[in-house]
């Protein structure tokens, strides 16, 4: 099932450092820790939680399935599915909230144009020293 949030996340991040994600995780296996690794951990957690409510999301679909009776036992398991799922939706939510706020704040910084030639004024003459009008001894 596609999730609009790591998909969206995972292409925020692929655009901030221009290369794709697997290359990205291949990179950062290489340098010390910094922001690319917390993103990368972040879009991993956020990866987990969304496929812990397809999981959990599937299993209550098989438990309340029009053709099966829910007992007392099945009740407990709905229970607990419920609030698995509102958990990993928690995590999931909090996860996207975090990592977007982390990626507003960065941009990419544009290469700086090289500055233009300048051409420096021209160099003053020295001065040339004034004649005297006064006879020398």
């Amino acid at each position: 099932m596609s999730h609009p949030a790591s998909t969206e996340i995972a292409g925020q991040i692929e655009d901030l450092y221009e290369a794709p994600l697997a290359d990205l995780e291949v990179h950062a296996q290489d340098q010390p820790p910094g922001m690319l690794s917390a993103l990368l951990g972040m879009h991993d957690d956020l990866v987990l939680a969304e496929r812990s409510i397809d999981f959990h999301r599937d299993s209550l679909a098989r438990l309340i399935h029009p053709e099966r009776q829910i007992g007392r036992h099945e009740v407990s398991h709905l229970l607990d599915g419920s609030r698995r799922i509102a958990e990993a939706v928690a995590v999931r939510d909090a996860q996207a909230k975090s990592v977007l706020a982390v990626l507003q704040s960065l941009a990419r910084v544009p290469t700086p144009a090289p500055p233009p030639p300048t051409t420096s004024p021209p160099v003053p003459a020295l001065p040339v020293p004034a004649q005297s009008t006064a006879h020398s001894r």
